[in-house]
C-alpha cells in the first residue's frame, strides 16, 4: 500500500493506522516520487509490488490527477482511491476520468478508509488473469472468447482487449486517452476515430442484439461498463 500526501503529519498518521490495520504500508511527499515508485512496482502481482494507492490531490510538482493520468496511459492499473478536499460533483467525474478506481473526501473517516481499500482490493483480486464476468457478460481473454449470458460471441482480437480494459474497472469511466493505452499502449492511435469505431462493433455484438446498452459513452469524459446492481 502507498500513502501519498504531502502533509507529513497526516502521511504518517494514515501509514500508522493502516499499518495496524494490516497493510505493508510505503509513503511518498510528491507526485514524482509516486509516479517513479508506481511505474516500476505498482503491478501488485509480484513480490515488493504495491498493491493500491491513496493518492492526494493537491501535490507539489505532479498533482494527484496527473499522476493517476500517467499511470492509466502507461498501462498500470494499480488500484487508486483519491482523497481530497474537493468534493463537487465535477471534481469526482475528472477524478474517475483520470482513472481513479474510489474517491473519498476530505475529512474522512479512517474505518471509512479501511473499508473502501479492502473493497478496491477485493475487485481488482483475479482481474489480471482475463478470466471476467460483469453481470451476464463473460470475457475468457486468453480463450479468446465472450459470452452473453449462455450464448458466445465472436470477437476480434483487439475487440477483445477493448473489452477486458472495460470490463476490469465495471461502472469506473476510463477516459479516451486511458482505453486506448490499455489496449494499444504506445502504439495508440492518436487521431480519428479508431476507439468509437470498436466501441461501436462491441456494442453491436454484445449490446443490441441481446436489448442491452451496457457499453455506455460519457460525452467528453470517456467510456464505462455499467456495473451490475
Amino acid at each position: 500500500m502507498l500513502v501519498v500526501e504531502d502533509d507529513e503529519e497526516l502521511r504518517s498518521a494514515l501509514a500508522r493506522h493502516l499499518g495496524e490495520e494490516g497493510f505493508v504500508v510505503e509513503t511518498a511527499g510528491d507526485g514524482e516520487e509516486a509516479l517513479e515508485l508506481l511505474l516500476r512496482r505498482g503491478r501488485g502481482t509480484g513480490p515488493g509490488d504495491i498493491e493500491a494507492v491513496v493518492l492526494d490531490l493537491l501535490l507539489p510538482g505532479l498533482n494527484g490527477r496527473e499522476v493517476c493520468y500517467r499511470l492509466r496511459t502507461a498501462g498500470c492499473w494499480v488500484p487508486v482511491l483519491m482523497a481530497t478536499a474537493f468534493g463537487e460533483l465535477e471534481d469526482r467525474i475528472q477524478g474517475f476520468a483520470d482513472g481513479a478506481d474510489d474517491y473519498l473526501v476530505k475529512p474522512f473517516s479512517l474505518a471509512e478508509l479501511v473499508a473502501r481499500l479492502r473493497v478496491m482490493l477485493r475487485r481488482a483480486t483475479g482481474r489480471e488473469d482475463g478470466d471476467l464476468e460483469v453481470g451476464d457478460l463473460r470475457l475468457d481473454l486468453a480463450g479468446h472468447q465472450a459470452w452473453r449470458g449462455a450464448s458466445p460471441v465472436e470477437l476480434t482480437r483487439r475487440e477483445l482487449a477493448v473489452l477486458h480494459a472495460l470490463m476490469r474497472r465495471p461502472g469506473i469511466v476510463l477516459s479516451r486517452q486511458a482505453l486506448q493505452a490499455a489496449v494499444w499502449g504506445r502504439e495508440a492511435p492518436v487521431s480519428g476515430n479508431v476507439l468509437e469505431q470498436y466501441i461501436a462493433r462491441l456494442r453491436r455484438k454484445l449490446d443490441v442484439p441481446f436489448g442491452r446498452a451496457d457499453i455506455e459513452t460519457l460525452p467528453r469524459v470517456g467510456y464505462r461498463i455499467r456495473s451490475p446492481r
